[in-house]
């Protein structure tokens, strides 16, 4: 199906839409101010003119006016054959003296009692018109626009009552004069308004570029600043100088540059880590193949030994890899909602043969609980604290995993029957590849399983605390446990402890 190509309105609308969209802010307040103004001053200029031509107008009407009251006083009745009669005697010098300037010309006509000619121009166009109801004059006048001769002419006409001894009627006087000056005066009353409107529009056009100018500094002094900046440069921008309005932008700037800068650092730390650990079971790997090569080993036994190097290569490179998807993880913002318990009962069940291989008591306990937090994540953590808890327990002895709801926030704890934590090594015990042989067989992993654990509790608001479980002066275990905020009261609430799931494996 084809479509019909857009019309000049719809190209040139389009235009002008991505040329505004373009624009820079300083060039986007001018246009949003002086485009405006120039709209409104042009506006009042036309006002303006009109306004002072209709006055100009008026004071050429009341001249009118008067030239035909100055007629009208010359005016007399007189006896005729007829009857009585209107005489005039109205010598061009009583005009004179209303005429502006040599360009505009009058012309008179004075009419009987019964339209006939009295005195003036004959041919000048005969009023047919109609006094007004309501006038702001004082006298029973009429004024219209016409032509004479060719010329349009603006014309007043009075209706003058003339009273004698010889009777008494209505006279009709007519003025007419040409627009010459009128029109020289319109002319000047526009070119002196379009000159001042003109300044006015340079000087606030002026005012509005100063300001733009002066407010717009800022902005650009921020961008300068930061094109300036190195490439690896993420310290935070300023607040204290910025403007009010700007520091909402700067104070989001400088968070995301703080995010930027963490997960830089998170990277560099990634990399710096998997270069370093993965060096020596690399090494440790290429001389066990050296070794079986030459026959030091026999075959059985050299496979052994690199399936175990291989084992812990790739044990590290998983845990180092769900360290960094914490990471990731944790920049995607609000987690959704998990259901806390089915997960942990989920990890306790897939480890409850290594449990059973250690001949431990082992038991879950739990509760509903919601949070907000990645399934993945979850479940990362329960694993790892409860393989660590599973390595670290004595042959025989006792595992429990239990959950309880703490007002707002649930409680997840695994208690397990091993050595405890050495006070040495409390203070470096979450740090990345810091576990040693005070911590059980921890001496054989990687040291990355609680850094994951403490990573994971970070991020979704929670706390990880380890404590020794100290009976008659002895150390008999050690308690991990987790505290992550619920996300909403469930319905289970109130029967939280009842509706509690027991089992044990023993």
């Amino acid at each position: 199906m084809s479509t019909a190509a857009p019309g000049p309105l719809a190209r040139l609308h389009q235009r002008l839409a991505h040329r505004i969209a373009h624009l820079s802010l300083r060039a986007e307040l001018l246009t949003g101010i002086l485009l405006p103004v120039t709209v409104l001053v042009v506006i009042h200029t036309v006002s303006l003119y009109h306004e002072a031509s209709e006055a100009a107008g008026i004071a050429y009407d009341r001249t009118l006016l008067a030239s035909a009251k100055a007629i009208g006083e010359r005016l007399e009745v007189r006896a005729g054959a007829g009857g009585a009669q209107v005489a005039a005697d109205v010598p061009y010098s009583a005009l004179e003296a209303f005429e502006a300037d040599n360009r505009s010309r009058m012309f008179f006509l004075v009419s009987g009692f019964d339209g006939e000619m009295v005195s003036g121009f004959e041919d000048l166009p005969r009023w047919d018109g109609r006094i007004p109801q309501r006038s702001v004059y004082a006298a029973l006048v009429d004024f219209q626009d016409a032509e004479y001769r060719g010329m349009p002419v603006r014309m007043a006409v009075l209706l003058q009552p003339v009273a004698g001894q010889a009777g008494q009627g209505m006279a009709t006087i007519q003025v007419a004069e040409t627009l010459e000056l009128r029109h020289t005066l319109a002319r000047q009353i526009l070119i002196g308004t379009l000159w001042r409107q003109a300044a006015l529009v340079a000087v606030i056009a002026l005012v509005v570029v100063w300001v733009v100018q002066h407010a717009t500094r800022p902005v650009r002094r921020l961008s300068e600043e930061i094109a300036r900046r190195a490439e690896d440069d993420l310290t935070p921008l300023a607040t204290e100088e910025a403007p009010r309005e700007l520091r909402p932008l700067v104070e989001a700037t400088n968070a995301m540059m703080d995010r930027s800068a963490r997960l830089l650092e998170h990277q560099k730390r990634f990399v710096r880590d998997a270069a370093h650990q993965l060096r020596t079971p690399l090494a440790v790997l290429k001389v066990q193949v050296q070794s079986a090569r030459r026959g030091d080993t026999d075959s059985a036994t050299a496979l052994a030994e690199i399936e175990h190097t291989v084992d812990r290569a790739t044990g590290l490179a998983n845990q180092m890899l769900a360290l960094a998807k914490v990471e990731q993880l944790r920049q995607q913002g609000q987690p959704p909602l998990a259901d806390w318990e089915a997960l942990v009962r989920d990890v306790a069940l897939d480890l409850a043969a290594l449990a059973a291989e250690r001949d431990l008591d082992f038991s879950v306990e739990t509760v509903p609980a919601t949070v907000r937090g990645h399934e993945w994540a979850l479940r990362e953590l329960a694993r790892n604290l409860l393989h660590n808890a599973i390595k670290c327990s004595a042959p025989g002895g006792m595992l429990a995993v239990t959950m309880h709801r703490d007002g707002h926030h649930a409680a997840l704890t695994i208690a397990d029957s091993g050595p405890g934590i050495a006070e040495p090594l409390r203070e470096r015990l979450f740090r990345p590849f810091a576990a040693g042989p005070e911590r059980g067989d921890l001496s054989g992993g990687s040291g990355l399983g609680l850094a994951i654990c403490r990573d994971i509790v970070d991020s979704l608001g929670g706390t990880l605390v380890l404590d020794n479980r100290i009976r008659r002066s002895r150390i008999t275990g050690l308690d991990a446990t987790v505290r992550l905020p619920l996300a909403r009261v469930t319905a289970l609430s109130d029967a939280a402890e009842p509706g509690a799931v027991h089992h044990s494996l023993s």
